[in-house]
């Protein structure tokens, strides 16, 4: 018993060192000091923050670099940069121009983009989801990665422990067999592995393809049947990913390597290129953010964001569970006279999430939002669009694990052909959504209200 209280002070005592919001850390506090168990073992599952090595790893690694190595490249686009400082400041890389985008609408554009450029490969070729799945679509990527490892191409796999803890050991050694270098994230962290994969709050959630550092695909997609559409039980899943051809692949391929060192100690060449292709005039921001970020940069750029809106803030995610200064800035975007839509889905795949959701969503209809739930299949996409001036493609939904917890990226896009080219997608997919109205909130029986606000306040883990 004295050494359940000993571990409960030494969590107390460092959680009051590394405190980022009060409420947060009173709560964990009082919890320790009133019941020791088993609420220490809970903290070192989804408190105890232990990624400064990381952060270490990434700052020997140069990535306070990229911007001197692009501008060495006459790539970095200075006017756009000072348009969005926060963005830069935050992604520690500038934007950079002579990019070619695609949107890629739904799995199968995706991954037969992916699948193309996999075969194009002839040098090396960077993969990591943090869902990878032993299905149809699982192993026509293994088959694919395993050809071009036969072929010569240096092919490097990377997966998160927990999103792919179905995966089986037999798909991990054909690959490895094949020439192919697999890795889970935590593998190589002995306190991780301890604890996980149980240890669920720290997860790599990034989704990136790298071929050739020519090109990157990211977005919403994880490697699965469903995501195809192809899963009955959630009938057609409605994702967005991004292909960028040009200087942003190399941001991807950076990223790629902080996480691959991470996981595996070891360290991928970094020298970048003599001439880099540029067969585009589009300007890109890759944002990588995570739990080994000195303050919760990923809230800090989206926060920035709502906050310059004027004219309209379109928001699409699968969960919606903000903190505080999220709520915040939308509601005085409200105010402001801003058009704000937030597209959510119609049905759950994780039902206290969902339940949380209810109950954030139901507050921004309260002060004048527009809820969208989108009704044909299950939506997963996480894209924002500000105005006329900038949108975003990535892996972070709206809600505190992907600003804070999780290891997320992002494209930021400023280019007005990338600008039109998400807004028609959501203006079509609006097409597909039923608006919740005050009369559904108010009309919410009273055992739904309580379970959709209980579950709203574990929205700091969920």
């Amino acid at each position: 018993m004295a050494a359940i209280y000993l571990l409960a002070f030494v969590c107390a005592v460092r959680e009051i060192m590394i405190s980022r919001t009060s409420q947060g850390s009173i709560a964990w506090i009082l919890a320790l000091a009133l019941l020791p168990f088993p609420t220490a073992f809970f903290y070192l599952v989804f408190g105890w923050k232990a990624f400064d090595d990381y952060a270490t790893d990434r700052i020997r690694n140069g990535r306070a670099a990229r911007p001197l190595r692009a501008k060495d490249l006459a790539l970095i686009d200075h006017d756009t940069g000072a348009l969005w400082p926060v963005q830069t400041k935050v992604s520690e890389v500038p934007f950079l121009t002579g990019n070619d985008v695609e949107l890629l609408v739904d799995g199968r554009a995706t991954f037969d983009s992916i699948f193309a450029g996999i075969a194009a490969a002839k040098h090396y070729l960077l993969v990591q989801f943090y869902i990878v799945r032993d299905d149809a679509l699982g192993k026509e990527l293994a088959e694919r990665l395993i050809e071009r490892a036969n072929a010569g191409v240096k092919v490097y796999l990377l997966y998160d422990d927990v999103g792919s803890t179905g995966m089986p050991r037999r798909y991990r050694t054909q690959l490895r067999e094949a020439g192919v270098k697999v890795a889970g994230f935590n593998q190589r962290h002995k306190f991780l592995r301890l604890y996980g994969p149980t240890r669920i709050n720290y997860r790599n959630h990034r989704k990136i393809v790298v071929a050739d550092g020519d090109h990157a695909w990211v977005g919403g997609h994880n490697v699965g049947v469903e995501y195809l559409g192809e899963d009955p039980k959630f009938g057609r899943w409605r994702d967005t990913h991004v292909r960028v051809s040009g200087p942003a692949a190399l941001g991807c391929a950076l990223l790629f390597r902080e996480d691959w060192q991470w996981a595996t100690g070891e360290e991928l060449p970094s020298a970048p290129p003599d001439t880099v292709a540029t067969p585009g005039k589009q300007s890109v921001l890759v944002m990588g953010t995570g739990p080994a970020d000195r303050l919760e940069e990923c809230a800090i750029a989206f926060t920035d964001v709502i906050g310059r809106a004027r004219e309209r803030l379109w928001i699409v995610s699968p969960y919606f569970v903000p903190d505080t200064d999220i709520r915040t800035a939308l509601y005085a975007a409200k105010l402001r006279g801003v058009d704000v839509r937030i597209m959510l889905p119609n049905e759950p795949d994780h039902k206290l999430v969902w339940a949380a959701s209810i109950a954030h969503a139901d507050a921004m209809i309260q002060h004048g939002i527009t809820i969208q739930r989108y009704t044909d299949g299950f939506l997963h996409q996480k894209v924002l669009l500000m105005d006329d001036q900038i949108a975003t493609v990535g892996s972070v939904n709206f809600d505190n694990r992907s600003f804070a917890i999780n290891f997320e990226i992002t494209m930021w896009l400023t280019d007005p052909k990338a600008i039109s080219d998400v807004e028609a997608m959501l203006v079509e997919d609006f097409k597909n959504c039923r608006e919740v109205t005050m009369e559904e909130v108010t009309k919410r029986s009273w055992p739904m209200r309580f379970l959709t606000q209980a579950a709203r306040l574990l929205s700091p883990v969920l």
